[in-house]
């Protein structure tokens, strides 16, 4: 298979050591240096775009003028997610996005809706997200915890919306779910859900060890995504 990195930073350059472990080649990158403009896309099979939310919609539409499936790992532009795929369906391309791509996060994505299914009857407990990551990190709260919340909001009728501080439990409201972002060096990732009442806590967490995990799971990604039409997470590629 051939790909095209979109975007060559620290997590562009470990997606392209696994891809060419997993036997594929890489026939375009582009870079703060180099616009995506200059890839050649008839030399590509599908593109990896790992950018900043400012660019990602444009890249989306790039591939897809280009008939290329593109997978997504750029969080924080899902207020353009309707009009992405609008575009995408109306053109016929081949989407897949994710705010994580680590097969261990999608399967604590399936264990945070259970477990709020489980807690939206006991009202007694009260949750909270935490999530801490490097200082490059560029979002705040990170992906995964905004769809770690939106789960849970969903999965819960009692609450309505969540609220977001830095380094702090941030003041919530009746119907509020509180999420805090942390900033520290050298962090991959570590997200946690935590119900607490006046007489116990549960806590369920995600720690990350390096971003390998994210970048294979983009590359499993962009192998699953090869010849179909429409547009898919990565609970469509694991099957939960």
């Amino acid at each position: 298979m051939r790909i095209a990195l979109i975007g060559y930073g620290k997590m562009g350059k470990i997606i392209e050591r696994i891809a060419i472990s997993r036997g594929h080649s890489i026939t375009g990158k582009s870079s703060s240096k180099k616009p995506i403009s200059a890839i050649d896309f008839s030399k590509v099979d599908v593109a990896i775009e790992f950018t900043a939310p400012g660019l990602a919609v444009n890249h989306i539409k790039h591939c897809i003028d280009y008939k290329t499936p593109v997978v997504v790992g750029t969080t924080a532009w899902s207020d353009h997610l309707l009009e992405v795929k609008d575009y995408v369906t109306k053109n016929k391309g081949s989407l897949l996005h994710a705010s994580n791509f680590s097969v261990g996060v999608n399967i604590f994505f399936d264990l945070n809706r259970r477990l709020a299914r489980l807690m939206a009857p006991n009202q007694e407990y009260t949750g909270h997200i935490e999530e801490t990551h490097h200082l490059q990190k560029l979002d705040a709260p990170s992906g995964t915890a905004v769809s770690l919340a939106n789960d849970v909001i969903l999965e819960n009728e009692n609450l309505s919306s969540w609220v977001h501080e830095e380094n702090t439990v941030p003041d919530t409201q009746s119907g509020q779910l509180g999420v805090t972002s942390f900033r520290e060096d050298g962090v991959p990732g570590t997200h946690s859900v935590t119900y607490q009442s006046t007489i116990d806590t549960i806590k369920m967490t995600h720690t990350a060890h390096s971003r390998e995990g994210f970048a294979l799971g983009a590359v499993i990604a962009a192998e699953w995504l090869l010849h179909k039409k429409g547009v898919f997470t990565m609970q469509d590629v694991i099957k939960l």
